[in-house]
């Protein structure tokens, strides 16, 4: 099974993303390891990238994608996957991909922000990538507005009802 966690900034897709990985006995990865130190200064600086900076990056999350794929390794990528281009090149290639979209309010994703320490990207891309987001229509969809046990358990269970 392969799995990304997509949503904007402060939506818990690391948190949930481990939790999913671990409840399914998968590998997790977390997309922003994989930015190039030049991408990663960006963010820090408050600059947001454009889609010339995420091609390589996506580029090689697709391949880590398609190794587990190829392997017949499970794997849960939290990646924000903010466009439906991001997506269609994260996925080219690699069937049955699913993707789990946390959903939330500016609101609960800013006061999120505000309590995130140790973490480059900076809170005031938040407009920037809800402004960037463009929301699937193809994706499991759970508000982030609960635990994240409650969020995975959420996610393990209509991905769960996708296989049936």
């Amino acid at each position: 099974m392969i799995v990304v966690v997509m949503g904007v900034t402060g939506a818990g897709k690391t948190t949930v993303g481990r939790l999913l990985a671990e409840r399914l006995g998968a590998a997790f990865a977390d997309a922003d390891d994989y930015h190039p130190p030049e991408n990663v200064a960006k963010m820090r600086a408050g600059i947001a990238l454009d889609d010339a900076d995420r091609a390589p990056w996506l580029a090689r999350l697709n391949g880590l994608l398609g190794d587990s794929a190829a392997k017949d390794e499970s794997l849960i990528l939290a990646c924000s996957a903010l466009k439906r281009a991001y997506r269609e090149r994260l996925a080219a290639g690699i069937p049955g991909i699913r993707f789990v979209f946390l959903d939330g309010s500016k609101d609960l994703l800013a006061r999120r922000l505000a309590g995130r320490t140790g973490h480059y990207m900076n809170p005031g891309l938040l407009d920037s990538q809800l402004a960037t987001l463009e929301r699937p229509d193809d994706a499991i969809v759970l508000s982030i507005d609960a635990s994240p046990e409650a969020i995975a358990a959420r996610a393990l269970a209509a991905l769960d009802g996708e296989r049936e």
